[in-house]
């Protein structure tokens, strides 16, 4: 796989960004979502960062969108105005190809250079030892563990909390 182009969203991507998660919402328990997102929404979605000041990135490969990367609120209390809590998500063809790694580091530059945010949440359903390897190796530490907070897909599912401090 060639390195993947990494650059910040457009609307013009949101149909392609909705394909992606949309495979996660339906088959997954990755996200607690359970009804597909429209590219309406994901549009809302990308917005809603920007007011934050908050990056939201895609990885280009063989010229489409192939995953991307993005920093949300974490909490709308005024005094949690400088923490984020970031996701990824990646086309079932680039798993493994260290494409996350690079879109991650992405992100995480992109945050640094914005000076907004002291700390990143990445919230992970249980278990899931990619993504667990994935925020370890970019300085992520576990810092929480919820045992059955989601029903999804006929399952109770464990969520754990990875903290890294900017």
């Amino acid at each position: 796989m060639d390195a993947p182009f990494i650059r910040p969203v457009e609307d013009s991507d949101a149909g392609a960004v909705a394909h992606i998660y949309n495979h996660y919402v339906l088959n997954t328990v990755a996200t607690f979502e359970e009804r597909p997102v429209s590219p309406e929404v994901m549009i809302q979605r990308f917005a809603k960062s920007a007011e934050g000041a908050l990056p939201w990135l895609v990885a280009e490969c063989q010229g489409r969108v192939s995953g991307y990367a993005y920093a949300g609120e974490w909490k709308p209390r005024s005094a949690y105005r400088f923490a984020a809590e970031t996701s990824i998500y990646l086309d079932l063809s680039c798993l493994g190809m260290g494409m996350g790694v690079r879109l991650y580091q992405a992100l995480l530059a992109a945050l640094v250079a914005g000076n907004r945010v002291h700390t990143l949440l990445a919230g992970i359903a249980l278990p899931n030892p990619a993504s667990v390897a994935l925020h370890e190796r970019l300085g992520f530490r576990k810092a929480g563990h919820f045992q059955d907070v989601g029903f999804k897909l006929d399952q109770w599912v464990d969520v754990g909390y990875w903290l890294r401090t900017l």
